[in-house]
This record gives C-alpha cells, structure tokens and sequence, in this order.
C-alpha cells in the first residue's frame, strides 16, 4: 500500500537537508486507522473507545529494516486490540508520535477496508 510523508514530516525533512535544522526521530512509534483516506495534512479520523488505541512499536531497524527502492516497511506483523464496540470502517493506517494527539507522520490508505465490529 503506497503512501506518503505528512507535511510535518516533509517540513523536518527540508528543513534537516537546507539547513541542518537538527530532527530527533521518536524512539516509538505509534501505528493508529483512520476511517477517512490518507492526506498530506495528517489528518486522521480513529475510531473512539471499544477498545481501540494506537499500537507502540519500537523505532528501530529490528522492527522498520532498512528502506529499498523508496520504499520501508514493518518487519512484523501490527496487531491491534480486538474491538468491543464498532470501530466504523478504517479506509487508511498511519504513523503517529504520541500514544494520543502528537503528530502525524506518515499516511497510506488500506488495500482493502472492512467494518471492524465488535467481537
């Protein structure tokens, strides 16, 4: 599933290459759904209660391996919480740097995208 860096985080990264303003990647990432489609403003619409929190992963090279082609990916499966009320129809996944809030770093919209109800 393609996607693509938020404007935050485009913003770091030029501002990293003309400039060498300095950027901390966070040591943990935060793996959240969205139910709208992915957009370079990083604005998401998650699920609220039923169980449902963004998944903490590891910022690191075990769990994101190297890039290719332009691309990177996650080396293990993300599993969320199994959802005790509906969690509406997440059309897009994306990376956050806070457990709630923060900021959204990068977007993609699902392959395929399916009610998530609960039970």
């Amino acid at each position: 599933m393609p996607g693509y860096f938020t404007d935050f985080a485009n913003n770091k990264i030029l501002d990293l290459f003309f400039g060498a303003t300095p950027y901390t990647a966070p040591t943990t990432l935060y793996i959240g759904l969205s139910n709208a489609s992915a957009n370079k403003f990083g604005i998401v619409s998650e699920p609220s209660g039923g169980g449902y929190v963004r998944v903490a992963v590891s910022n690191n090279l075990t769990s994101f391996p190297a890039a290719a082609t332009g691309t990177k990916s996650n080396a293990s499966v993300i599993t969320f919480n199994q959802p005790t009320a509906d969690w509406g129809t997440p059309q897009s996944v994306f990376v956050a740097d806070a457990l709630t809030g923060g900021n959204v770093l990068a977007m993609a919209d699902l392959t395929v995208s399916r009610a998530l109800t609960a039970g």
